[in-house]
């Protein structure tokens, strides 16, 4: 009996012990961000424009009826940046790298075209690029340019305009040898947290790998 009662008591305390654990695992399963990672997993919910080419093979852009040059007035002023990008690209990887960044954001041009002022310690040294953004008057289509301090140059501009509070710019380009179409989307349905990412095509738009995305907060 004396047994009986011991494994009785063991099993009482065993189960006691195991409802601590599990109670004081909730809370660190509940304090995963949700929309954290929302936010920085690309949107394939919002199609990409289909694209379009002349003879030539040239991609075909025209603006959307409500494109403007106050489009990006929301991104005036100074950002904190959560990203993600993928480890390698265009190799069928799923490894995806978070870090932090920060913009500075400023217009030219009477409000024509603006600057980004882009830095981050991913790689554990100081990365710094330039955005330069202008937008066409004419033809009411943005051209996006991107430079940094490991090539010194610019790159294509990707070429677009927003529609519905969600901006598609394209361009031509290489990586690593290959031809490539590269998308930029910006998503401001909310413009306190502008969500920017970036999609390479190979085959003409046909198939998208989304492969860098951030989100971006103000800093006051």
């Amino acid at each position: 009996m004396t047994g009986s009662r011991d494994f009785v008591r063991c099993l009482r305390v065993t189960r006691w012990v195991f409802s601590i654990l599990l109670v004081a695992a909730v809370p660190v399963l509940a304090a995963v961000p949700a929309d954290l990672d929302r936010e920085l997993t690309p949107d394939t919910s919002l199609p990409i424009p289909q694209l379009h080419f002349d003879s030539a093979g040239k991609l075909v852009i025209e603006a959307s009826a409500t494109s403007s040059k106050h489009d990006f007035d929301y991104l005036v002023g100074n950002w904190k940046l959560r990203n993600r990008k993928l480890k390698s690209r265009l190799t069928g990887s799923n490894e995806w790298v978070s870090f932090e960044s920060q913009v500075q954001m400023h217009q030219i041009l009477e409000g024509v075209g603006n600057i980004d002022k882009y830095t981050d310690n991913a790689a554990g040294k100081p990365y710094e690029g330039v955005a330069l953004r202008l937008f066409d008057t004419r033809t009411k289509l943005w051209s996006i340019y991107w430079a940094d301090g490991n090539s010194g140059a610019l790159d294509p501009p990707v070429v677009g305009s927003f529609a519905n509070r969600i901006g598609h710019f394209f361009a031509r380009d290489t990586y690593q040898g290959r031809n490539i179409i590269v998308v930029f989307r910006w998503d401001v349905r909310n413009p306190q947290r502008p969500i920017w990412s970036q999609a390479f095509s190979t085959d003409e738009g046909k198939t998208w790998e989304w492969n860098s995305i951030n989100v971006s907060e103000r800093v006051e």
